[in-house]
């Protein structure tokens, strides 16, 4: 019986992140499993706990795992014990996290495999993370690049991509221009959903085609969304008004911790901060926003700090949005196995995926609006980034009918400063 269980445990093993555990761990899983005969669903639950606490660096498995001696009947001894791991995941989960000293992050090598592709047709398409159950801008997206360069531990593109290979198409500029645009409507577009859009600069010609194309159709609100400072190109060409630079913001230590290989927060205010001394329209998402232990300080530092360095006549948009994840993107996050507390958090199913629970969201919200001064709230468009409209009204006081009166009002906002700056 117990050499048929071995083999049954080899087989059910690879259906689960068993392998992805470091060996010691494999070893004491691979023994109490065979003693108390777990299931594929057991096997499957305990190993993702214990890939989660080493990633948290919250113990390991041999030290959090108990079994009580209060009875001696096998299955209720497994329960228990099972019951018990389980309850002590969900009790950390409940904790605020606690990130390290910047100074014990590990330096992150950039695993980067660039390659020149020919694409069929153009990447042209509409946003990946839109869903019927969340308020959406109905942006269009523009896959200047596939796959990103930087090791945020939250990314969902890594799901879709695989290998780090970083693939450019040859042929994108030719394709660009060849697109053909209706000059009687508005176009939002951006290049910020399958990559990083400023941190390959201009290689193969990037930039120059996205300025070129920006230029021929002033009725198109091209949008560069960006963790990087890597502005150079920029700065010596000549974009015009309707190319706008957004950067996604979060406190340092999420960057150290969190968004790996990334440029720091201080490169990306002062990146955005040149570029709108240059007259360019820039914009800001705090999307993830996280909570953390002093959250609330850390993210209250950053709205201060636009509000003395931006006029909000500079700033074209702020989006407020958190972490939310399906399935999948939580697997690649285990299998990676690196070091991140990105999962440490109280998940629920939120319209289809999973994400915080709704107070959690509003408070979050809620304190980073009410941080702006009414100026700011006049003058830059606010909104929610894939959340559900159901946080509109208490956040924002105001929410829209429809995702296309979303897009209108967005469009006009940004329609109306990019005027302004051809005057």
């Amino acid at each position: 019986m117990f050499s048929d269980y071995r083999l049954k445990f080899e087989s059910i093993a690879e259906k689960t992140l068993f392998p992805n555990l470091p060996e010691t761990q494999q070893a004491f899983l691979r023994e109490i499993a065979h003693r108390h005969r777990f299931t594929l669903q057991e096997l499957r639950q305990v190993a993702e706990i214990a890939l989660d606490l080493e990633m948290w660096n919250s113990g390991s498995i041999q030290q959090r795992w108990s079994e009580t001696a209060a009875t001696s009947d096998p299955k209720q001894k497994k329960r228990l014990a099972i019951g018990q791991l389980r309850a002590t995941w969900d009790a950390l989960k409940q904790e605020p996290n606690q990130y390290p000293d910047s100074s014990v992050i590990p330096d992150t090598e950039l695993k980067v495999n660039a390659l020149s592709k020919k694409k069929p047709q153009l990447g042209l398409g509409f946003c990946p993370v839109a869903s019927a159950k969340t308020r959406c801008c109905n942006l269009l997206t523009l896959d200047a690049v596939d796959n990103c360069g930087y090791e945020c531990s939250y990314c969902s593109i890594q799901s879709f991509f695989s290998n780090n290979q970083v693939i450019f198409d040859p042929d994108f500029p030719v394709k660009l221009a060849a697109l053909e645009i209706d000059r009687s409507r508005t176009y939002h577009i951006g290049t910020g959903q399958s990559s990083d859009s400023l941190m390959w600069g201009n290689s193969h010609g990037i930039l120059d085609a996205l300025i070129a194309f920006a230029h021929r159709h002033p009725n198109v609100i091209l949008e560069l969304k960006t963790k990087s400072a890597n502005i150079g190109h920029l700065l010596k060409s000549n974009p015009p008004p309707n190319l706008i630079c957004t950067w996604s913001l979060n406190p340092q230590i999420i960057v150290d911790n969190e968004e790996r290989g990334s440029a720091p927060l201080d490169k990306r205010l002062d990146a955005a901060r040149r570029l709108a001394e240059r007259g360019m329209l820039v914009g800001f998402h705090f999307h993830p926003m996280i909570q953390f232990e002093g959250w609330k300080q850390a993210y209250g530092s950053i709205f201060t700090s636009l509000q003395q360095n931006f006029d909000p006549n500079q700033i074209a948009m702020i989006s407020l949005g958190t972490l939310t994840f399906i399935k999948q993107v939580i697997r690649k996050i285990r299998e990676r196995g690196e070091y991140s507390q990105i999962l440490k958090l109280p998940l629920v199913e939120a319209d289809g995926k999973l994400s915080y629970p709704d107070e959690i969201k509003q408070e979050m919200f809620s304190f980073a609006y009410q941080s702006f001064s009414d100026d700011w709230k006049k003058s830059v468009f606010f909104y929610l980034c894939m959340e559900n409209q159901r946080f509109w009204k208490p956040v924002f006081g105001f929410d829209y009918a429809s995702n296309e009166a979303f897009e209108r009002a967005m469009k006009a906002s940004y329609s109306e400063k990019i005027a302004r700056l051809r005057r």
